[in-house]
């Protein structure tokens, strides 16, 4: 059973990994593989109602995430259907290209950190086209949002998803994990910042033509400003809201997302429903990335096979037998997903590791946060963020190879150096 539990994961992990050259979504694979591994499990256990228990408190740890992400996306199309991020994106102006890297190099940073970094790259390359008319320049600027976004994400529980999930699990708490790792984060965007900042140093800033009569904002200055405080309130309000009342995280979300549904219908009620279709919850609701939903529920339950038949715990002892060293281990998983997702490596590594040997905010949990979150920068392919990027400016892979993941990289290992000094500091 065991031998074949591990061949159905690997076939389905390189399945998700090759997503884009073999053109099947990522999300069928994870759910054939989640489908596959608990029904071998079923039939070749024998004991159903044990199985079938074990596959019920699975599936509780799975709709928390789930309900959170669901939550946290809805929030983010409806701040940006009521076009609020241009509440942010209107006061960046400046005339060198190096002073405007600095400058969305800081604000994607902190954004994603209260958005989630797939969000803020998209949000922010779509900034880049307002700014900027050479498309080589567009480049440069993508490859430092993906880097911003991901570092970004890495040290805020509603940043990154694999944070998230680390947060949700119990395994780290938000004030901790920010504090243990803003710095290291930082670290690894400032590096790549100042070298491509530097390279761009004394070109102008070439924007492109205006275009007249353009009447792409349907909102009035107030809404705008309502939507997008009241929705970023409403995520910065969550961990505050889990710290305070000790329920989990989908629940204060939950809750946020009724009272910009309520507040939204109050400012709108007044207008024609053609108007404020497109402004409503409900139509927030049909342009969340449901696939990727799909493929969160998929490969967290595929994942939590391999936990409940302790082949994962088999994997930890073997590590750290071969290995031996901690730190090692948990830079390798972040160069790791570098190339194939990081969400069913930290799920891996959650089942792998358990919370009696390593209680919340550990020197494990906090370090695998940082190096699963930045380490997806290295590659395009890496990250949703980089997914996106490639997608929204037609980056090349290659060309992504040559002229940023070396930035990345260097960056990876500067945040990772900064984490394990300040932790010898502080320890």
């Amino acid at each position: 059973m065991l031998t074949s539990l591990v061949v159905v994961f690997i076939v389905a992990y390189a399945a998700i990994a090759l997503e884009h050259p073999l053109k099947i979504n990522k999300s069928a694979s994870a759910l054939m593989a989640a489908g596959l591994l608990w029904t071998i499990y079923a039939l070749a256990s024998g004991d159903s109602h044990k199985v079938g228990e074990e596959l019920g408190e699975s599936l509780m740890g799975t709709a928390q995430i789930v309900f959170f992400l669901m939550g946290a996306m809805t929030i983010v199309e409806v701040v940006d259907a009521h076009n609020g991020f241009q509440v942010i994106t209107s006061r960046i102006k400046t005339a060198k290209l190096s002073s405007l890297m600095w400058l969305v190099g800081f604000v994607t940073f902190f954004l994603s950190a209260i958005l989630d970094n797939l969000t803020t790259t998209i949000v922010m390359i779509s900034l880049m086209r307002k700014l900027l008319a050479k498309h080589d320049d567009r480049l440069f600027f993508a490859g430092i949002i993906v880097i911003a976004a991901n570092s970004g994400g890495a040290w805020s529980p509603i940043g990154d998803v694999t944070t998230t999930m680390l947060w949700i699990g119990g395994q780290i708490t938000s004030l901790a994990i920010i504090k243990a790792v803003l710095l290291p984060s930082l670290v690894s965007l400032l590096v790549p910042l100042a070298i491509t900042a530097y390279a761009l140093r004394g070109r102008p800033v070439e924007a492109p033509a205006v275009k007249e009569n353009d009447h792409s904002l349907h909102t009035t200055e107030f809404e705008r400003n309502l939507m997008f405080f009241l929705g970023l309130g409403v995520l910065v309000a969550v961990p505050a809201f889990k710290t305070i009342t000790h329920l989990p995280p989908f629940m204060g979300i939950l809750f946020g997302l009724g009272i910009l549904w309520l507040v939204g219908d109050l400012v709108h009620r007044h207008k024609e429903d053609i108007d404020k279709q497109h402004l409503t919850l409900v139509h927030a609701l049909s342009r969340i990335d449901m696939s990727s939903i799909i493929f969160f529920v998929g490969i967290l339950l595929a994942v939590a096979t391999l936990e409940h038949t302790h082949i994962l715990t088999s994997l930890a002892q073997w590590l750290d037998q071969s290995v031996g060293r901690q730190d090692v281990i948990v830079m390798i998983i972040g160069i790791v997903s570098a190339i194939v997702d990081n969400v069913p490596l930290v799920a891996a590594a959650m089942g792998m590791y358990s919370l009696t040997a390593f209680p919340p905010d550990h020197f494990l949990w906090e370090f695998l946060a940082y190096c699963a979150g930045t380490g997806g920068s290295i590659l395009i392919i890496g990250s949703a963020a980089g997914v996106a990027a490639m997608g929204l400016e037609k980056i090349h892979f290659f060309w992504y190879v040559k002229k940023i993941s070396g930035l990345a990289l260097i960056g990876y290992f500067a945040g990772a150096g900064t984490y394990l000094l300040q932790y010898q500091m502080m320890h």
